[in-house]
């Protein structure tokens, strides 16, 4: 089992990640979606598409952008539509 953790708080947690770039993609339904809130932020990746991005709010504390994901990847990155990734403090093992 996988689990992502920030501020004390368990975010995600799944036996069926998939990893990409070093990064472990959480199925969106394992994510706690109370703590999400979404941002204005995107980015694009070449290969995978463009991201968007949800900051985390977990007991008043915020951290920015610190999760991502694909709405609607590119071909090659079909298997990480509907998941989420994290990053920034986030600690997924």
């Amino acid at each position: 089992m996988v689990e992502a953790r920030w501020n004390g708080a368990v975010i995600a947690r799944s036996d069926d990640t998939v990893v990409v770039e070093g990064n472990h993609y959480f199925p969106a339904d394992s994510v706690d979606q109370s703590v999400l809130r979404p941002s204005a932020t995107t980015s694009v990746c070449p290969w995978k598409g463009t991201a968007h991005y949800y900051n985390l709010d977990v007991d008043g504390a915020e951290n920015a952008d610190a999760v991502w994901y694909y709405p609607d990847p590119k071909p090659k990155a079909e298997a990480i539509r509907d998941r989420v990734a994290f990053w920034k403090g986030v600690t997924v093992s």
